[in-house]
């Protein structure tokens, strides 16, 4: 008899949910009451009631039929497919659709394995077969090596018993081949050889795949959210696989990423009659499309079952470069030679590669979006051509220029020596780039590239009056900064962020806000990135309309590297006024005048180091080889021009920024939190210290650099708390995982539960010190230690910034040699080594 808990969770389920998936004991007991027989081996057929003989097939066909009608569904969908379970030694039963009713046929039999204690048969999925064309694909050989022709024919044969798509597999054996790697160079160039393939063998799945393979489905401009959370795939997992609650949680505990947890999951999978169709690149995009964009009653009800049908047909949990040496059928443009690229030294190579790159990345920052670069690609390859294609347009955002730190003014006039530049007022507002058409319609988009229309209502009803006379369309970037509207006083960021997101109505604004441009980058069908500054900003001054505390131009002073009494006036004002600080701007295109900073934008003179004294740095230049004093070699070093251009998603010192609190006691970074452990005390329930960590550009990786655990409010542990759920609280965890990711780096005790990098939050600290515990900037001023903080303070959340856009191991690095300077300068002794997480 069963439980009342149980007889409930039945009723549940009658009132609430479609029956759950019967496996085979079901038909098979429906079977032995009609006189088939026990469950034992079958013989190839089987009496109907009428006396007909009817095979597996049409027994199993009919048994379905009646159970949809049994469960009031009506859905016969499927039952024309009878699953072919994988063979492990156990129990045979004959294989429908071979079985003959000739005496002495051998029959042709599949197994079927025992639930062990209840003594039932199951089946397993087909899907669950290795997919032996897939798992032979040498995906991470060199691209040169790598010769697509001799898998096509294969592939296309295989995916021909599907649809003739692309297979979903291709691509996760990708995924899989990247995940297991931490070399840059191999992620590369298995990606590489993936777009190749379906270049040449499935063009229509490319640009599928290229939005699968970036972990999106649409540009950043077009809001296009799945609206899934943790608790659909949790039901997914649990009516798919046949998993109860505490299964799962068992297996969130053990896995930690939900995409293992999915895979263990699968192993465990029951089916109904009906076989899981193989997934396709493009019918798993199309899905999350349709998940997306399902709105109104019901749409949860309708996304579920599209993450049901795609949990359930898996068949397990498992650049640029592509187009020079692969093209589509009906292509025309030329391929690189593959025998004569083999050939080429390795500086030669990375040229023929780098300038391709370029390309690419120039078209994507015009024009960022993989619907418009795709197609062009496949249609005319990397060329000049697609520069022109892939240009700016209307209510389509390029991505910003981003400008490089300078730690203080002195730096910054060095560095812009025997230039003219301008300083600008640094707003403490929301960065926002305008476009407006010949019919005044207005886009606004935030330095993401995320549209905020809908937040601004009263600029998009000011923007097409500020038009001179003869203006008609534009692109312009300005900061949104919150104003009191009378006195034209200026506000914080923070009374930026009590406006409203979305649905904000012009009659409800209690929060005033001006924009204050300072670029113009379109006008009127004409790009303007390769004009000088100078030319620019005549342009915007000249053709466009101030209203008062509404719109105008941010304050500015023109000025040389001579005039640092007057720059350093214009910083105090600039402070004073309630502005970050100032940027800084190259006003004209000078190639000739020589530049005295460096390629990372840092100064190139030589800095000690452990290996590198500073006494031998001044030993005239000289270094003992051998016993014989020889002159060092000079050190080739590339340096970016400092040209006035507008320079979409570059960093360059063609702009400084410098901020108040660079010229502080203390300096700030930038981290990504990654990790945390249970606190103690009154703190037990949060997650205290918290693990944080830098970015390596070169790798990808994220390096441990400090534990922190001042800073915080109560308020902040419990928002966290819930912000990053281990499933403690909740039973199901939500942004964490229970294992260390390979993209990390830390070497330190394990703490109790991983981040999902997500967030970056600005630190302060004491002093940068070497440590054999934490691996930031590691290789780069010592070969067996990293560096760490001591006594890092939590500042704020850097809502404005993705971790894209955290600071890197190598500006660690060049503040851990500043500082190492200073203190020589100073005549101070070295900073106490490991005392990074001192507090």
């Amino acid at each position: 008899m069963s439980s009342p808990a149980k007889k409930r969770k039945l009723n549940n389920t009658a009132k609430n949910e479609k029956p759950p998936p019967k496996g085979l004991e079901y038909f098979f007991s429906k079977q032995k009451q009609n006189g088939g027989g026990s469950s034992a081996p079958l013989p190839g057929s089987q009496p109907d009631a009428d006396g007909a003989q009817l095979t597996d097939e049409e027994l199993a066909r009919k048994l379905q039929a009646e159970w949809d009608k049994e469960a009031g569904t009506g859905n016969t969908e499927g039952t024309d497919e009878v699953e072919k379970p994988i063979n492990d030694g156990n129990y045979e039963i004959p294989e429908p659709g071979n079985l003959t009713d000739q005496p002495g046929t051998p029959q042709q039999t599949a197994p079927v394995t025992i639930n062990s204690g209840k003594k039932t048969l199951a089946l397993q999925s087909a899907g669950m077969e290795e997919d032996k064309i897939m798992e032979n694909l040498p995906l991470d050989e060199a691209p040169l090596a790598f010769e697509p022709f001799k898998y096509i024919h294969r592939l296309k044969e295989h995916w021909a018993k599907d649809g003739g798509d692309a297979s979903y597999a291709l691509l996760t054996r990708c995924f899989v081949l990247v995940s297991g790697t931490a070399s840059r160079i191999k992620i590369v160039d298995t990606l590489v050889n993936c777009l190749r393939l379906l270049i040449e063998a499935d063009p229509e799945s490319l640009l599928p795949a290229v939005w699968l393979a970036t972990n999106s489905i649409s540009p950043a401009y077009i809001s296009m959210e799945l609206g899934l959370g943790g608790s659909a795939i949790s039901k997914a997992l649990k009516q798919v696989c046949g998993l109860d609650s505490r299964s799962l949680k068992t297996l969130y505990d053990k896995y930690g990423d939900a995409g293992d947890v999915a895979f263990e999951a699968k192993k465990k999978q029951s089916f109904t009659l009906r076989k899981p169709k193989p997934l396709s690149i493009k019918g798993v995009y199309q899905s999350l499309v349709k998940i997306s964009t399902t709105q109104g009653q019901g749409s949860n009800e309708v996304k579920q079952r599209i993450v049901d049908r795609l949990l359930q047909d898996a068949r397990g949990g498992e650049e640029s470069r592509a187009f020079l040496l692969s093209k589509s059928g009906g292509a025309e443009y030329e391929t690189q030679n593959i025998p004569a690229l083999t050939k080429l030294k390795k500086e030669e190579l990375a040229d023929v590669w780098g300038k391709a790159e370029e390309t690419v990345k120039a078209c994507f920052a015009k024009r960022p979006n993989y619907n418009d670069l795709i197609p062009n690609l496949l249609e005319i390859g990397v060329c000049e051509e697609l520069l022109i294609r892939c240009g700016l347009a209307l209510h389509i955002p390029l991505r910003p220029m981003l400008g490089s730190i300078t730690r203080d003014l002195s730096e910054m006039l060095t560095k812009l020596q025997g230039r003219d530049f301008s300083c600008e007022y640094k707003y403490d507002g929301q960065r926002a780039q305008v476009h407006c058409d010949e019919t005044g319609k207005v886009s606004i988009f935030s330095r993401h590239l995320e549209l905020m229309t809908d937040k601004y209502p009263d600029l998009v009803e000011l923007v097409p009056k500020i038009r001179g006379d003869g203006v008609s369309s534009f692109i312009m970037e300005g900061e949104v900064v919150a104003v009191d509207s009378a006195s034209g006083e200026l506000k914080n960021f923070q009374a930026l962020t009590n406006r409203a997101r979305k649905d904000v109505e012009i009659g409800s604004i209690t929060v005033q806000v001006c924009l204050f441009s300072f670029d113009l980058m379109y006008l009127n069908g004409q790009s303007l990135l390769n004009r000088s500054f100078r030319e620019r900003r005549e342009l915007l001054r000249s053709l466009f309309t101030e209203v008062p505390n509404r719109f105008t131009w941010v304050k500015s002073l023109d000025a040389t590297s001579a005039e640092s009494e007057t720059v350093l006036d214009f910083f105090k004002h600039a402070t004073e006024s309630k502005c970050e600080g100032i940027m800084v701007k190259i006003l004209d295109n000078l190639p000739d005048v020589a530049y005295l900073g460096g390629e990372d934008g840092e100064m190139k003179e030589e800095e000690p180091t452990p290996q590198t004294p500073r006494s031998k740095i001044k030993a005239k230049g000289k270094k003992l080889e051998d016993g014989n004093l020889k002159e060092p070699s000079k050190k080739k070093s590339r340096r970016k021009a400092l040209l006035a251009t507008y320079e979409p998603d570059k960093r360059l010192d063609s702009w400084l920024k410098v901020k108040k609190d660079y010229s502080s006691s203390f300096d700030t970074l930038d981290l990504i939190p990654i990790a945390g452990w249970h606190g103690q005390g009154r703190k037990a329930k949060w997650w205290s210290p918290i693990l944080l960590a830098v970015r390596n550009e070169e790798s990808g990786t994220l390096e441990a650099v400090c534990k922190c655990i001042s800073g915080f409010t109560d308020v902040f542990y419990k928002a966290n708390k819930s912000f990053y759920e281990d499933g403690s609280g909740t039973g199901e965890p939500k942004n964490t995982r229970t294992q260390m990711p390979s993209f990390i780096e830390y070497s330190g005790p394990m703490p109790d539960v991983w981040f999902e990098p997500q967030e970056v939050w600005e630190m302060a600290f004491a002093d940068i010190t070497l440590s054999p515990t934490y691996t930031a900037a590691i290789g780069l001023v010592s070969e067996e230690r990293g560096l760490s903080l001591r006594f890092p303070r939590f500042l704020k959340k850097r809502d404005d910034k993705s971790i894209e856009e955290a600071s890197t191991n190598e500006f660690l690095a060049g503040l851990w040699r500043k500082q190492e300077a200073s203190a020589s300068t100073a005549g101070r002794g070295k900073p106490a080594e490991d005392e990074g997480d001192a507090e």
